[in-house]
């Protein structure tokens, strides 16, 4: 990425070469080129919400800004990007979304998320430590900025307008009123599941802003919960946990299972935690924020239940997926076995059977798959 500091290289993480993804874009480029041709004072504490892959903070690592991110490989690509450009361990400050925030905010940049809801969360979170003086840019791919996103930084920070589109890019300038009240934060939100789901049903659900589906159950996850495997005490991970419903339907009905409920999100492991004590489950359970089941032993899972993504941020990609999948069959055990819960139109079976050398249909509705596959021994 060229920047007006000079060129700097970026990848993300992992560095997957399935995924040819750039870890950057035109939003992190043009709000660069403002900061240095307004010459904005960039001296005091500043603050970079939502980076995607680091690119900002390496970018501005000469003026020691603090990271804040919901992502677990968002933050591994900026220490990644931070160490290729010699920046220094501590140079950046690196929170997640879970972290008490700056006292005092000079500089705020934000990278707008897909989640609006995180956007709020955030921006509430960080409303106490913008003062009048605080300068606030926020930038997006134009897509990505919509009236309700520009009203959301006017109700909570202060007057908000935009900038002309280049490249199709978008900046966001927010005045800090200080007279503005800002509004109750209403995250985490909870909400009752309905009933017909299994050991689940009438259970309470803990949601921390940007997770999927925070208001309700998702069709997707309804069907799993209709269809999981028995457990009978083995060692089972809720993979790409999000709020941990089916991990703790798994709890639920098997107070002898252990857990392990994995994301890489920092607001859906809180979450999953949030909903299993919740529901004060008598079983053992693990939380764990990382890139899938790296760091888990291999062979020491009995059974791996996932739901994987097929977006990472704005683009379509199955790198996730894979990369899901060959970690499970890693972990597994001989005769442990991967469910898959996903869209017909995905074809996880066929990676499933490049992977395992088998898979079988458990069950299917005009828009789901529940797949199984089981590790050879």
């Amino acid at each position: 990425m060229t920047t007006p500091w000079g060129e700097t290289e970026l990848s993300r993480f992992p560095d997957d070469p399935r995924d040819r993804l750039r870890a950057w874009d035109a939003s992190d480029a043009y709000l660069l080129r403002h900061l240095a041709g307004e010459g904005v004072d960039l001296s005091g504490e500043v603050v970079v919400l939502g980076d995607r892959w680091g690119a900002l903070a390496t970018a501005l690592a000469a003026h020691r800004p603090t990271q804040i991110t919901e992502s677990f490989l968002s933050q591994e690509a900026t220490r990644a990007n931070l160490a290729r450009a010699g920046v220094g361990p501590g140079t950046v400050r690196l929170l997640t979304t879970q972290d008490p925030v700056p006292e005092r905010v000079d500089v705020l940049l934000v990278r707008v998320p897909k989640s609006l809801a995180l956007l709020e969360d955030q921006l509430l979170r960080l409303a106490p430590s913008v003062h009048a003086g605080t300068v606030v840019i926020g930038t997006g791919m134009v897509k990505e900025i919509h009236t309700s996103t520009l009203k959301l930084f006017e109700r909570i920070l202060g007057p908000t307008r935009t900038s002309l589109a280049e490249q199709k890019a978008r900046l966001i300038f927010c005045t800090p009123d200080p007279s503005l009240v800002a509004p109750v934060n209403p995250w985490p939100y909870g909400y009752t599941l309905p009933d017909g789901v299994g050991a689940a049903s009438g259970r309470p659900v803990v949601n921390h802003a940007g997770v999927f589906c925070a208001d309700r159950l998702d069709i997707g996850t309804r069907f799993f919960l209709g269809h999981l495997p028995e457990t009978r005490g083995r060692r089972v991970v809720d993979l790409g946990c999000g709020n941990g419903v089916v991990g703790t339907a798994v709890a639920l009905a098997d107070p002898e299972a252990e857990v392990l409920f994995v994301d890489e999100s920092f607001q859906a492991v809180a979450s999953a935690e949030a909903t299993y004590k919740a529901n004060g489950v008598p079983g053992h359970a693990e939380f764990r924020v990382g890139d899938g089941l790296a760091g888990v032993a291999s062979g020491s899972v009995d059974l791996v239940l996932n739901n994987p993504p097929f977006h990472s941020h704005q683009a379509t990609s199955d790198a996730t997926s894979w990369r899901m999948f060959t970690g499970a069959e890693r972990a597994l055990r001989p005769g442990g076995e991967l469910w898959v819960i996903g869209n017909r139109h995905l074809g996880y079976h066929t990676k499933l059977k490049r992977l395992f050398g088998n898979c079988e249909l458990v069950a299917s509705d005009p828009k789901f798959v529940v797949l199984k596959a089981v590790k050879q021994g």
